[in-house]
């Protein structure tokens, strides 16, 4: 899909603040993460960690810090034919510094292309085994020949350390939401510059509400930096209630929901009616642990309810981890759309209420309180009286209204309407 010119609204502010952090070559750690977060700063106030390295964090270890200032091929003529001025892509991420002459041979051991896609250039790591390495387009690799080379990777691992952003809002109570995004990848747009955009202006609208719940919001190091947050704030995190990774939101492909290893959590059922009720063709999917961050907070020692929200999938679409995932590979119209999307699954967990019916020996008289034949909205009578009903039998201080409605399979706000006309005569009362 091609960018709209007539896109109106937030999602162009969206889209550009993905194109601000763009060009940062990003990594695990570095100041790539920290100009990231700079950048975010702009739109919600961050308080930065630091985790310094060598700090076990439960099974790993914060590794050395990353930093590369220049990086290149040369042929035997001095000809750069592989630059890292002109993509941050084209040197394997977390490479370790090298200056030598080395035979083609030896070169293409260190070489990573995609014959499939000829102009692209892959995205590679390689975080926890010191290597070097460079990633090229196959034409380019197609266009060496039997030479000597120089290669000279200026990078360095060095003590330092880990780097994370974090934004709280506090609500009514102290139970949490938690949201958290990835922010490890350099030159990648919907991966995940699409999910940094989203939960930073998920944070500004929610800063303007008068909220139930808490929302913390963690900008992280894939992998080791959720790995490092869930250790500094083991202490913390019975608080959380709900929560979403947020990834791959960008694009235009339908939405899906991968739920959490609990299965039917809240935020799982809350995450497949707004999915479902927009487009059926969304897809809500089963808990594997593999994927993003999800699969962390997911572990056995928290099993969080924690969800992770995407667009397509990671690996689901050609351009995932290659230089094809730029500015041209998402939609301003579609940011939008995610961060709306997010707006409405937080919304319907403000107001996922639960209630008890305080005359609950047996059915009311609904007519002397006046709400017998009554409408609902627009709605025929007596679906709103089978409402008052539904309502009324599962207000047992367990079932949330939306609860009710998936077991009842009435509308939600028929449900809703009915919760408040009990609640109205004295029928039933919220739990605080």
């Amino acid at each position: 899909m091609q960018k709209s010119a007539n896109t109106l609204g937030v999602g162009n502010e969206m889209y550009s603040l993905i194109e601000d952090m763009f060009p940062i070559c990003r990594s695990i750690t570095g100041d790539g993460v920290r100009k990231t977060l700079e950048i975010i700063n702009k739109i919600i106030p961050l308080q930065v960690h630091e985790v310094p390295s060598g700090t076990k964090v439960f099974d790993w270890e914060i590794p050395k810090e990353w930093s590369i200032r220049e990086a290149y091929i040369k042929n035997s003529k001095g000809e750069k034919i592989v630059d890292f001025s002109n993509s941050n892509l084209h040197v394997l991420n977390y490479s370790a510094p090298i200056h030598a002459k080395v035979s083609l041979e030896e070169l293409k051991s260190h070489l990573f292309y995609l014959p499939e896609h000829p102009e692209w250039i892959p995205y590679r790591t390689s975080y926890y085994k010191e290597d070097w390495g460079f990633c090229i387009s196959y034409n380019q690799f197609l266009d060496l020949t039997d030479d000597i080379y120089e290669v000279f990777i200026d990078s360095s691992l060095q003590p330092g350390s880990l780097t994370y952003g974090e934004y709280y809002i506090p609500g009514a109570t102290t139970d949490e939401v938690l949201i958290s995004t990835h922010i490890c990848h350099p030159s990648l747009a919907n991966d995940n510059l699409s999910g940094i955009s989203v939960a930073a202006f998920l944070a500004h609208h929610l800063s303007q509400l008068n909220l139930r719940y808490s929302y913390r919001f963690v900008f992280i190091p894939g992998t080791i930096g959720a790995i490092a947050w869930l250790s500094i704030n083991e202490n913390k995190v019975s608080r959380i209630k709900h929560g979403l990774v947020l990834s791959l939101l960008g694009d235009s492909g339908k939405f899906t929901y991968k739920k959490s290893r609990q299965d039917s959590a809240e935020i799982d059922r809350v995450t497949t009616h707004v999915l479902k009720s927009m487009n059926n063709e969304n897809r809500i999917i089963d808990f594997i642990p593999y994927g993003y961050d999800e699969r962390q907070y997911c572990s056995p020692g928290f099993n969080l309810p924690v969800g992770c929200l995407s667009r397509t999938t990671y690996g689901q679409y050609p351009e995932y981890h290659t230089s094809a995932d730029n500015l041209d590979l998402i939609e301003p119209f579609c940011l939008e759309e995610s961060l709306s999307v997010t707006k409405e699954i937080v919304l319907k967990l403000e107001n996922s209420k639960k209630f008890v019916n305080l005359n609950p020996k047996c059915e009311p008289q609904l007519g002397k309180r006046g709400l017998y034949n009554l409408r609902g909205g627009n709605n025929d009578h007596k679906e709103f009286q089978m409402a008052l009903l539904w309502v009324l039998s599962f207000s047992d201080g367990k079932h949330t209204l939306l609860d009710i409605q998936t077991r009842s399979k009435l509308n939600l706000q028929l449900i809703e309407e009915a919760a408040e006309r009990l609640l109205e005569v004295g029928l039933i009362a919220e739990i605080i």
